[in-house]
């Protein structure tokens, strides 16, 4: 058996799967601090002794470099209680089995190559747009981590040309993520994305930081697909809108695979994180 742990900003998903990656129970717990959230998740997988190793992707920023002090902690969050929190050695002082340890996207984006949208591809990346903007990136098979992991939202984006918006990031203000997650959305135009009409002007503003986003990322890795998903990616009228602009800023420059089938939603939907855990656990064994 397999344990998988997807911890997010809102909630945690543990889940025990078996050896054909069938899962066998999940649950979901609260993301509250970890004296209350972690006890219960180190339970739900007590009740498996069998669990033979547990894939773990956690909402960051996080250390996942082993090499550094740092690694298995969640790090810089501004979620409360979670900062400098080491998360992986509270599971480590509980279970003797291999760990795997890595962000949720890049979990996320595992998970897709292995089962989902990318499946049958090696270089990938998926993008989570929603509350925050994060990426997980897939190169040759692997998750990739250098000294840190990718933070993909806190690229440097151009700004719009009709945008006065100030941008919501508490670190770098006009970021990727500080002008096209939720928040952004709802603090520019005074409503959820989920509120806005499907022809608001919100989404060719939106459109445009994303594809500006992912050409970036693509004149750097040359990646196989995109793969967009997170609430604010729920409004699928996005997805053309972003081709277009994606196009626009390529400009012919770099070949490009057919687009349509190049950014993509997630065939997993809100399961590729915690099947990603699930495969990287699984991988730990092979």
């Amino acid at each position: 058996m397999y344990g998988a742990l997807e911890a997010g900003g809102t909630k945690c998903v543990c889940a025990m799967f078996d050896n054909e990656g069938q899962i066998i129970e999940r649950v979901s717990i609260p993301t509250e601090t970890p004296d209350i959230s972690v006890p219960k998740m180190i339970a739900f997988f007590k009740k498996y002794p069998e669990m033979k190793a547990l894939g773990i992707g956690s909402f960051g920023p996080l250390g996942d470099n082993e090499e550094l002090s740092s690694y298995g902690y969640i790090t810089t969050t501004p979620k409360k209680g979670w900062n400098n929190y080491n998360f992986l050695g509270a599971f480590k002082a509980e279970f003797d089995v291999p760990m795997a340890w890595t962000t949720d996207v890049n979990a996320a984006a595992y998970g897709e190559m292995k089962q989902g949208a990318a499946k049958g591809l090696d270089n990938v990346i998926y993008l989570t747009v929603g509350t925050g903007v994060g990426g997980g990136v897939v190169v040759d098979g692997h998750v990739v981590s250098g000294y840190g992991h990718p933070e993909t939202g806190h690229m440097l984006v151009r700004r719009h040309p009709e945008d006065q918006y100030e941008g919501k990031c508490p670190y770098h203000g006009d970021c990727l993520e500080g002008m096209a997650a939720g928040p952004a959305i709802e603090e520019r135009w005074g409503q959820k994305a989920f509120e806005l009409g499907e022809d608001h002007q919100a989404w060719e503003m939106e459109a445009y930081y994303i594809a500006q986003g992912l050409y970036n990322y693509y004149t750097v890795l040359g990646c196989e697909r995109f793969i967009l998903g997170g609430g604010v990616m729920k409004q699928r009228q996005l997805f053309p809108l972003i081709r277009e602009n994606f196009k626009r800023f390529n400009n012919g420059y770099l070949e490009t695979p057919e687009l349509e089938g190049f950014i993509v939603p997630p065939a997993l939907e809100d399961d590729a994180g915690i099947t990603g855990c699930y495969e990287l656990a699984r991988e730990l064994l092979s």
